[in-house]
């Protein structure tokens, strides 16, 4: 899929769902699968060496490692920064995805990973409204680590805190960029 050696996911799970009345995202079902395990089915169908899921345990359809942002609820900064602690390997490229994602696959997976050439440090989806989505991007591993250690203190921080230090890439794909945040998300989703 990738010419990159091998490569981790870090999934952020850990949201408290306020924008649907506190409801728990990952847990959602749409087309049947959670959409935690969207986004697990999705690292895993395009080869994870691991997967990391950052977030309260939940059951998922394959295996992955759990960890806890610090403070839990402390934002998705401090999930990649748990997620990335949590690796169990020296990974070339991470791809970090949401757990709220209803059309993440495996096949916009690989055109992430594809994206990463050796002039560019992350490649992240962008919506048509020209939206540039660090949640739903691949990143070489040592930029990466590199920007969050720039950054400094991860809690309560957007990923996005992470963008102006490193060479972004824009892949379009208004679906891939589609998150689950209100009610009407939810009904756009569920037939």
């Amino acid at each position: 899929m990738t010419e990159l050696g091998p490569w981790v996911a870090v999934i952020l799970a850990g949201g408290s769902g306020r924008r649907l009345g506190g409801t728990d995202k990952p847990a959602l079902v749409v087309g049947g699968r959670t959409l935690l395990d969207r986004s697990v089915a999705a690292a895993t169908e395009a080869g994870a060496a691991q997967i990391v899921v950052a977030g309260p345990q939940r059951d998922t359809v394959s295996p992955v490692t759990w960890t806890r942002e610090d403070p839990p609820g402390g934002g998705p900064l401090a999930g990649l920064a748990a997620g990335l602690a949590a690796l169990d390997l020296a990974p070339e490229a991470v791809v970090v995805l949401a757990a709220d994602l209803p059309r993440v696959s495996s096949a916009l997976v690989g055109r992430l990973l594809a994206g990463l050439g050796p002039d560019t440090d992350a490649v992240a989806v962008v919506d048509a409204a020209g939206w540039v989505q660090p949640l739903v991007a691949a990143y070489r591993a040592g930029p990466l680590r590199a920007a969050l250690d720039a950054v400094g203190d991860p809690r309560n921080r957007p990923v996005r805190a992470l963008l102006p230090g490193l060479r972004v890439a824009t892949l379009a794909d208004d679906d891939g960029a589609a998150d689950i945040d209100t009610p009407g998300d939810l009904a756009r989703w569920r037939p």
